[in-house]
């Protein structure tokens, strides 16, 4: 199940810890980020034992507008991640809230 921007927004504004992924590029993190670690993408095939420890608990993974994030997302899970959820809309979608 995916998460919405404002669902998002509410946990990271009551300090709630979870794991959180950012696969968007290093410049794009650079100019805007919401705390995640960065993986991006393409690179994530080669870190996965970054993130191995989160196989069996929920991993959040953003991007810019959820396109690569649903990548990520159906990478993960081909990986043996059982519960990935993909911000819908990205950060586009969040910088909106405002």
């Amino acid at each position: 199940m995916d998460i919405t921007v404002e669902e998002l927004k509410q946990r990271l504004d009551a300090g709630e810890e979870f794991n959180f992924l950012d696969v968007r590029d290093e410049y794009e993190y650079e100019e805007d980020n919401l705390g995640a670690l960065l993986i991006p993408l393409g690179e994530l095939p080669d870190r996965l034992e970054e993130i191995d420890g989160w196989k069996g608990q929920e991993v959040v993974v953003h991007c810019r507008s959820g396109a690569r994030s649903a990548r990520a997302k159906a990478f993960l899970e081909s990986q043996g991640f059982t519960n990935v959820r993909n911000v819908l809309g990205g950060i586009l979608a969040y910088n909106d809230l405002d």
